[in-house]
């Protein structure tokens, strides 16, 4: 671990559990690297654990919106709350994701200017209100995605994603956590 993860001295638990470490070893595997993310909670491992599980199930797991479309929400946040981290690790899977590096750009810089269809801007404009301003929520707001195909469980996952992705964005700004030089070049 050669990257500091973060502005905070936490060591790490050494050696890591073998569990940890399995985990570690297939996200180098799979993506080249341990994202500083999951670093950055080394030095306790049951936050690293809930962190992961959190993130895998939501993320990864079962959902009527496709990995893509998350990746949208979480960049579509992460540039609303101005995230180093997340703009740059989850732009770049945007950029992988989509087949589109201009696609990645655009929602890291303003996804109003992205030319999305209008499930996907209904979408991202849910996801931009619980960001700036969700005390003002309806029911409308939720009617709106279910005119636009999504059904009740889905606007469940894209709240659940955007409120993860506003709390992790909060996370790497207070503790200045930074992206693996890695995430600069991928799908470019």
């Amino acid at each position: 671990m050669s990257e500091q993860p973060t502005a905070l001295n936490l060591p790490a638990v050494d050696p890591l559990p073998e569990a940890t470490q399995k985990y570690f070893d297939v996200c180098e595997d799979k993506l080249g690297m341990i994202p500083n993310v999951l670093r950055a909670y080394t030095f306790d491992i049951p936050k690293l654990d809930a962190f992961s599980g959190m993130y895998n199930d939501l993320m990864l797991g079962d959902s009527g919106l496709s990995k893509l479309e998350r990746e949208m929400i979480a960049v579509t946040v992460s540039s609303i709350n101005h995230c180093f981290y997340c703009l740059t690790a989850h732009g770049a899977a945007v950029r992988q994701l989509s087949g589109d590096p201009i696609l990645g750009e655009m929602l890291v810089m303003n996804y109003r200017v992205a030319d999305l269809d209008d499930r996907q801007r209904s979408m991202l404009d849910f996801a931009a209100k619980i960001t700036s301003d969700s005390e003002s929520i309806v029911e409308a707001d939720r009617e709106h995605l279910r005119s636009v195909g999504f059904s009740d469980r889905d606007i469940f996952d894209i709240a659940n994603v955007a409120s993860f992705f506003n709390m992790t964005n909060r996370m790497a700004s207070a503790i200045d956590m930074r992206p693996n030089d890695d995430y600069h070049s991928q799908a470019r």
